[in-house]
């Protein structure tokens, strides 16, 4: 109707120029669009007279640069409307077609020029309409080209110009392509060599240029995009994209060039990109049903891709199959299709946000080479690096299936080694180094969690032995020790690094490593974590080591070579010698050399060693000389020799032959009945213990004559002092006629010690010399009364010195602090300007040394420095000692950093309980601190466990819980508030509440004697703390899905066992919530039921888990399957079925009829399983209950419909209660009375659902009755017939 008015009008319009002057002046949105409604008209129009035509292009003229230009220039917002907007770009290409080239020249380079001025997004919106305009009409080659390279210009750049870009894509090059004189400029600009646009608009500007690019007819010559690599790989870039969008684009494209071939049936072939890559696409018309088919079948799984449910998605995957046997040429063992179009399905699915899609697609690909034989492909090693990578690192992906056990490997993991195992065997040799290297450098790029690495490094170690790695790979697998582990859990990480360790043995080529690097990748391994001695992996190593000894490239350092001593012993031996070389260096006293060397030396030491012993035994030699093992060792002993009487030794090497000797004596002894069958170790103990007496003249002289003196030196009082337990062992398991010296050395060191401390100085401001002297001094008296706790407290006991020390420290003033020394003598030192800076270190290190004293002086005695009552201190009583004591303990934990304050609890440990009575509101101040100091510490995990032992042996310490509980005060209370508060951070911290228990149940069942302790019986306190067991057997969040995965990853490592070192190595810590329960169900088996206190117990916890049960089912009338109450409910009833048969007839008597109330509730099958056992269990050994339960079938149809169908189970074992007792006619005819009348009214009501299942209860009942009453009866058929009839 709009065409027919315009048309009316314009026919009976005298001056047509003059009406369109008249509607564009003011131009509102009616105008604009009545304006924009004529000018297609005319232009649609015939030709017009001269004179007519050139008026209309004057009029058209002045309307697009006077009325739409300046309207598009002020935007949509400044118009006021976007429909006057819209007219007017309409109105402005259709004045370009009234007016010409000459408009579309002047609308160009007015809007090239706005485009190289700037202005914002709106004025290049507004250019690019003004292009859009002209392109069409463009006649100069040069104005063609400048249009095409500015908006492609716009096309590549990012940032604010989205807008722009996207017009660019949609409108100006489909406008640009229809003129056909700059359709090649577009066409470089988008398919051409230089930088691509964005994948998504590329694709928007080819979808709208499809006509010109995929041509139905003849194309222009070299414009046929099927024949351009570059559109493929759009296209490919389009399939997998994020954006839905850019997808359907690219399928679309992908549609139009498939239809545009099947119908030509045309010969076509695109350039592929390599000599040996086939092409990206191809056609033949011999092959039009096979090309058909396969194209097909790919858009059929890319379209139901889109789809992302796993139930629609999964019946067409086996189509991929098809693809794959379509794709390759069996014949030539080559590619037909190129294997990218199939990479593209997979990346597809491994960006899904369907997780369960990501890992079928992930198992799909790494099948493949299960059952098919791939060729060759790069473009398939570099999807596994990149894609197929980035999908293996989400831990989800490695959960069990629902059908596997805890403990087995999940399929994905189990898949990954036999894919990379078969995927490096169809390499070329030449490209299996690159590869693996390009895969381990990847375990480095990205943030990986510990469960994927660890997958990840068993399917290396899986790969069957090549020499493909050199030292670069070898530095590319330390990296990840290094990095991408450094967060991991402990028992995760120390795995993988066994599988790493593994993937070096199996794939280095060891004439590409030298001795130095190997050894300075195994460093990388935490011996605490996967790498020890007592290990399979260590006896691996050494194997490998000994196995290739002469095969290793030979290092620069190496100075000599002997033929008959292994190239591994040469370097230990040069190794060894290096270390012990120090050079004179001016400021030797500054810092201690780093632990890394000692560590290196040591492990090499003594894999040298072992490989040495394996040697042998292999050669048979029984008489082992230890030549080699005695080279090693000897220039440390010569150093060690010295010690004693060389008092100019330089610092340097006396730091690093302590550092090493200290590092040999830690070393662990492997599985021996014996430790002296450890040959190896044993030789080197025997070695190291003759210049014991020289080390320990040395570190008494380092430790008392005043030589340490800066800040600095406080890490060697650490090294010396850490020498001393190491040095006792030492002699006990080897030599004791060396103890005499040791003896001798305690007693001086604490001699020595006290004097110091006591010397006081007059001057007011303290040097540093003085302080740390100080510091040393009472850092070595904590460390006798370490040794003195251990095993040689029966052998030290008498010495004068353990009197004199336990004397000094009950007389010492408690938390005393050093006052920090000016820094006027420190300024010649810049060691001491940067090291002094952490005073409050170490005076919280010389208060916690003072804590360490006095744990020992209270262990020894009962009471503080008895009969000393002519010291004022001393002269309180013990209550009011032990009172200030306390007082100092609480100050001493405000003052200590969280990692030192376990000394403080054990001391609080033996304190509190003389003072609750007398003090109790100083208990309790005691235990209010102690829990602010652990509950601080809960994501601190350092530090954590370690205190959070120290707290629960102090809490939970036999006497103190006694003490509380006898008094029934307010510290009772506190430590049953502080068991809830426990029980609430072991949901979200695991294995909390495993600490508190084991410790508890093995106080309370396995009580050790105390000589202070007043207790008689240690088990009182379960009774009185019984809470705790309650909360134990049904203890158990639900935990989310992704630490249920660790868990199960947990278990997997666990069932490796010995196979996987870290098993071995590293300290099992039972952290898992079951482990709580099974505490719990231990503890109570243990009870003998016919021990009063455990039998009054027993009863108590069966009473509560009841209380339990009644609570749930209040709280919650109905619960789902496997929620928490369902949880709950099942772990009560468990434990309750544990304890039944230790229970009485008296106590089951009172408590039956709560069970049977139980039956009633509306409970899972799994609840109602474990009451109708304990049910029968009961009837079973008590008969005389039966009365009890005929009751239960006395209730009405309401309450029965819910437990009907227990208590009918509880009547299809009815054979087992008859058992224990003689009145079988009579119970057998209450069986009937009562059964029978249920079965008659389920009959007549089967219509109804719910009547069912009571109906095939009780039929399945009577028929078993009859069976068993047949064979109870069988010698007596007149019995059996009195139960049946008689009234």
């Amino acid at each position: 109707m709009e065409v027919v008015l315009a048309d009316t009008l314009l026919s009976r319009c005298g001056d047509r120029a003059a009406l369109l002057r008249a509607l564009s002046a003011p131009l509102s949105a009616e105008r604009a669009e009545a304006l924009r409604l004529l000018l297609q008209r005319l232009a649609a129009g015939g030709p017009a007279a001269a004179a007519e035509a050139e008026a209309l292009r004057r009029a058209a003229w002045e309307v697009a640069l006077e009325r739409c230009r300046p309207l598009l220039r002020g935007g949509e917002g400044a118009a006021g409307s976007g429909e006057r907007a819209r007219a007017a770009r309409g109105a402005l290409r259709h004045c370009v077609q009234l007016c010409g080239a000459p408009l579309a020249a002047r609308l160009a380079r007015d809007a090239l020029a706005e485009l190289a001025a700037g202005g914002g997004a709106a004025a290049e919106e507004a250019a690019v309409e003004a292009l859009v305009a002209a392109a069409p009409r463009l006649e100069e080659p040069e104005l063609l080209s400048r249009c095409a390279a500015a908006a492609l210009a716009l096309l590549r750049e990012e940032g604010e110009g989205e807008a722009a870009a996207a017009l660019v894509a949609g409108r100006l090059l489909p406008a640009l392509g229809a003129n056909g004189a700059a359709l090649p400029r577009v066409w470089e600009g988008l398919l051409g060599a230089g930088a691509a646009p964005r994948a998504g608009r590329a694709l928007l500007a080819l979808s709208a240029l499809a006509d010109a690019l995929l041509p139905r007819g003849p194309a222009a010559p070299g414009l046929d995009a099927r024949l351009c690599p570059r559109f493929w790989r759009l296209v490919q870039e389009g399939l997998t994209e994020r954006d839905g969008l850019c997808r359907k684009r690219a399928r679309y494209l992908l549609k139009r060039a498939l239809d545009l071939s099947g119908a030509q049936r045309a010969e076509l072939r695109c350039p592929p990109d390599g000599a040996h890559e086939s092409s990206l696409f191809w056609w033949s018309a011999e092959k039009n049903e096979q090309l058909l088919q396969f194209w097909e079948t790919y858009i059929l799984i890319m379209e139901t891709l889109e789809g992302n449910q796993i139930h629609v998605i999964k019946p067409v995957l086996p189509k991929l199959n098809s693809l794959y046997e379509l794709a390759i040429s069996v014949d030539k063992g080559c590619w037909l299709f190129h294997p990218s179009w199939h990479v593209c399905i997979y990346r597809r699915m491994f960006e899904s946000e369907n997780k369960t899609l990501t890992k079928e697609g992930i198992l799909h690909f790494l099948e493949l080479y299960e059952t098919k034989r791939l060729p060759n492909s790069l473009g398939f090693s570099e999807f596994v690096i990149g894609p197929l990578m980035d999908a293996l690192s989400e831990s989800s992906l490695y959960s069990r299936t629902p059908g596997q056990s805890i403990g087995a490997c999940p399929p994905l993991g189990m898949r990954l080694q036999k894919f990379l195992a078969t995927y490096l065997t169809l390499l070329p040799e030449e490209e299996k180094g690159s590869f693996l290297l390009k895969f381990i450098q990847k375990m480095t790029s990205r943030h990986w969690c510990a469960v994927p690495i660890l997958f990840l490094s068993m399917a290396l170690a899986s790969i069957p032995a090549c020499k493909v790695l050199g030292a670069e790979g070898l530095h590319a697998l330390r990296d990840v020790l290094q990095c991408t582990m450094i967060t991991h859990q402990i028992l995760l990480r120390g795995a993988a690094q066994c599988y790493l360790l593994q993937t070096t043995m199996h794939l280095t080529d060891v004439e590409k490593v030298s001795f130095p690097e190997v050894s300075s990748f195994l460093l990388s391994l935490r011996p605490e974590e996967s790498l020890r001695r007592d290990t399979l992996l260590w006896t691996e190593l050494c194997s490998w080591l000994q196995v290739n000894d002469r095969c290793f490239r030979k290092s620069v350092t190496s100075d000599f070579e002997r033929q008959e001593t292994s190239s591994l012993c040469q370097y230990v031996h040069s190794l060894v010698g290096e270390y012990l070389k120090t050079p004179a260096s001016e400021r030797e006293n500054c810092f201690m050399p780093d632990w890394f060397e000692a560590k290196l030396v040591s492990t090499m030491i003594l894999l040298a060693a072992d490989v040495e012993q394996m040697k042998n035994k292999y050669s048979g030699k029984s008489n082992i000389e230890w030549i080699e093992l005695e080279a090693f060792l000897n220039p440390l002993l010569d150093v060690l020799m010295k010690l004693g009487s060389n008092a100019y030794i330089p610092t340097l090497k006396t730091d690093k032959s302590l550092q090493l000797l200290l590092k040999l004596l830690q070393t662990r002894w492997l599985k021996c009945s014996n430790t002296q069958d450890d040959e190896v170790l044993f030789f080197i103990w025997k070695s190291l213990v003759t210049p014991v007496e020289s080390i320990l003249e040395f570190v008494l002289r380092r430790l008392t004559a005043n030589e340490l003196s800066t800040v600095g030196d406080l890490d060697r009082c650490d090294l010396y002092l850490a020498l001393i337990p190491e040095t006792v062992n030492l002699c006990l398991k080897v030599n004791w006629k060396k103890m005499s010296s040791v003896k001798n050395f305690l007693s001086s060191l604490i001699n020595a010690s006290i004097r110091n401390l006591q010397e006081r100085n007059s001057e007011k401001e303290p040097k540093v010399k003085e302080q740390i002297r100080r510091v040393a001094s009472m850092a070595s008296l904590a460390a006798v009364c370490e040794v003195m706790d251990g095993e040689l407290k029966a052998h030290l006991e008498s010495l004068p010195a353990v009197d004199a020390l336990k004397k000094f420290v009950s007389f010492s003033q408690f938390n005393e602090v050093l006052k920090k020394p000016s820094y006027i003598e420190e300024k010649n030192s810049l060691c001491e300007e940067t090291t002094s800076q952490g005073w409050g270190k170490i005076v919280a290190r010389y208060v916690r040394d003072q804590w360490i004293c006095l744990r020992f002086v209270l262990h020894s005695f009962a009471t503080l420095a008895p009969g000393n009552e002519e010291t004022s201190v001393m002269s309180l009583s013990t209550a009011e000692r032990s009172k200030e004591i306390l007082q100092s303990a609480l100050e001493a934990l405000s003052i200590l950093p969280s990692d030192q304050v376990s000394p403080v609890f054990d001391c609080m440990k033996i304190l509190v309980p003389k003072l609750l009575d007398s003090s109790e509101a100083l208990c309790i101040e005691a235990f209010d601190l102690a829990w602010k100091i652990i509950s601080s510490l809960s994501n601190t995990q350092l530090i954590f466990w370690a205190n959070l032992k120290a707290f629960v042996q102090f809490i939970f310490d036999t006497e103190v819980l006694a003490v509380a509980a006898s008094a029934k005060g307010q510290a009772y209370t506190k430590i049953k508030e502080i068991i809830f508060k426990l029980i609430d951070l072991s949901t979200t911290k695991t294995g909390v509440f495993n600490v508190v228990l084991s410790h508890c149940c093995q106080s309370w069942i396995f009580s050790t004697v105390d000589e202070r302790s007043a207790l008689t019986n240690a088990f009182l306190n379960a009774g009185n703390y019984s809470e705790l067991i309650t909360e134990a057997c049904v203890f158990g969040t639900v935990f989310r899905k992704d630490q249920r995965h660790i868990q199960d990853v947990h278990a997997f490592i666990e069932n490796l066992g010995e196979k996987c070192a870290a098993n071995v190595v590293t300290e099992s810590t039972n952290r898992d919530d079951h482990y709580v329960r099974i505490c719990a169900v231990k503890f109570l088996c243990w009870l003998d039921g016919s021990n009063t206190l455990h039998k009054t117990f027993m009863e108590d916890i069966f009473i509560k888990l009841l209380d339990k049960d009644e609570l749930v089912s209040r709280s919650r009338t109905r619960y789902y399957a496997n929620s928490l109450q369902h949880r709950i409910k099942n772990r009560v009833w468990q434990t309750l079925l544990v304890l039944l048969p230790k229970l009485n007839q008296n106590f089951l008597h009172g408590t039956l009829d709560r069970v049977f109330q139980a039956g009633f509730s509306n409970n899972q099958a799994s609840v109602k399983y474990f009451i109708e056992w304990i049910v029968i269990l009961t009837l079973h050994k008590y008969p005389q209950f039966l009365d009890k339960f005929w009751d239960c079938f006395c209730y009405d149809e309401e309450k029965l419909k819910k437990s009907i169908c227990t208590f009918l189970s509880v009547l299809a074992h009815f054979d087992i209660i008859l058992q224990n007792t003689s009145e079988k006619v009579h119970l057998s005819r209450m069986f009937i009375l009562y059964s029978l009348p249920v079965h008659i009214q389920s009959s007549e009501l089967k219509t109804l659902p719910k009547w069912f299942n009571y109906l095939f209860n009780t039929y399945f009942l009577l028929r078993s009755f009859f069976v068993s009453l047949e064979a109870s009866f069988e010698e007596s058929p007149h019995s059996c017939s009195t139960v049946v009839f008689q009234p």
